[in-house]
């Protein structure tokens, strides 16, 4: 995977853009600034973007290709992110560290999606929020009929809502819905696709 997505970032364009993503935008703004962490951030878009809100932010990828468009951005906008290289099993993050987790089309192999969000949400303090945007099994139907609007095409990397309540089994329900959502998302998400959007309170 690292060699996949290794490839994907090593073009001078930002595929998903420089801007950062809708829903977690939207969601910050209510949010009062602390520490925050991004899982499979890539290009950075979402990580510097809560930076130049003032956020603490913690990023990390398996991709180097991706880390280091990261910095590049964070630095034409004059902000720092720690941004780190490598599997969860393998960081340095510690027990109740971040006030919020933004999993942003965090589509993890099947065999650990789950196990990595149980992960995650050791890093998050009692009261912290999730916020969570990524494609849903039913966007297998919107990826076969137009392939520009991205995503895992195996149905085992995408979630369903069963699967969020059970993962984040011990979090306040503020918002859970599958959405069906038109994607604007520099060269890699454009067209039509069906997403569960989801934030938690941490219990």
């Amino acid at each position: 995977m690292k060699e996949f997505w290794d490839g994907k970032y090593a073009v001078s364009e930002f595929v998903y853009g420089k801007l950062p993503n809708d829903y977690l935008k939207e969601q910050l703004e209510k949010l009062p600034v602390g520490k925050i962490l991004l899982p499979a951030e890539g290009e950075g878009r979402n990580a510097v973007y809560a930076a130049t809100l003032g956020w603490a932010v913690s990023a990390f990828d398996i991709s180097t290709e991706g880390k280091n468009k990261a910095l590049l951005l964070a630095k034409s906008e004059n902000v720092s992110i720690d941004y780190q290289v490598g599997e969860l099993e393998s960081l340095t993050y510690t027990d109740n560290q971040f006030d919020v987790v933004a999993l942003i089309y965090a589509h993890f192999p099947s065999q650990i999606k789950s196990l990595y969000h149980k992960k995650i949400d050791k890093y998050l303090r009692k009261g912290g929020f999730v916020i969570f945007e990524a494609f849903s099994k039913k966007h297998i139907d919107y990826n076969s009929i137009d392939e520009k609007v991205g995503g895992p095409k195996d149905i085992n990397m995408l979630f369903s809502i069963e699967e969020i309540k059970s993962d984040f089994e011990n979090y306040e329900i503020l918002e859970l819905e599958e959405k069906i959502i038109h994607l604007n998302e520099g060269l890699l998400h454009n067209g039509q696709g069906s997403v569960i959007r989801f934030v938690g309170r941490k219990r």
